[in-house]
């Protein structure tokens, strides 16, 4: 269990996994460091394993390890990100993307539903998830055009 701020930088800097409250948290990050332009000191994560269920942290056109926006202007772009993203983050967890079981779909412009959700469809071709798809005023920064999150679980097969 962590029990410093500096164990939480620590965590951030290796990036290794953490256990809070008995969940594990994948790649620990403060907002501080992510959001410098904003007046933020959050921790968070991009994913939490909770018993067999992975919950994954809205992902944006944004490379996951440099944290460089990509795909702007472009929305499809934005969205294979999001979506190599989630996949990263489900295989460090234990799980994968056809153990996928809702997403979240966020959108600052309907006419950007076309490209995002054939984007997406490529990516779960088989997986039959459920989907929730909102357009949203904003998002945390204006280069960003979607946003998805996403639930799913390890089968109990592959878990540890």
């Amino acid at each position: 269990m962590m029990t410093s701020t500096s164990e939480g930088r620590r965590a951030k800097a290796t990036r290794a996994p953490i256990v809070v409250g008995g969940h594990t948290r994948i790649r620990p990050f403060n907002t501080r460091d992510t959001y410098p332009e904003q007046n933020l000191d959050n921790d968070l994560c991009q994913a939490v394993i909770a018993g067999n269920t992975v919950y994954v942290r809205g992902q944006i056109g944004q490379n996951l390890d440099t944290s460089e926006s990509v795909g702007i202007g472009d929305a499809e772009a934005q969205a294979e990100q999001a979506m190599a993203n989630i996949t990263t983050l489900l295989e460090e967890a234990g799980s994968r993307i056809e153990h996928l079981v809702k997403l979240t779909i966020y959108l600052i412009d309907p006419r950007y539903r076309e490209a995002v959700y054939r984007t997406v469809g490529r990516w779960t071709k088989g997986v039959h998830p459920i989907s929730t798809g909102l357009v949203v005023s904003a998002l945390a920064r204006p280069e960003w055009l979607c946003e998805i999150d996403a639930v799913a679980v390890i089968p109990e097969e592959e878990q540890a």
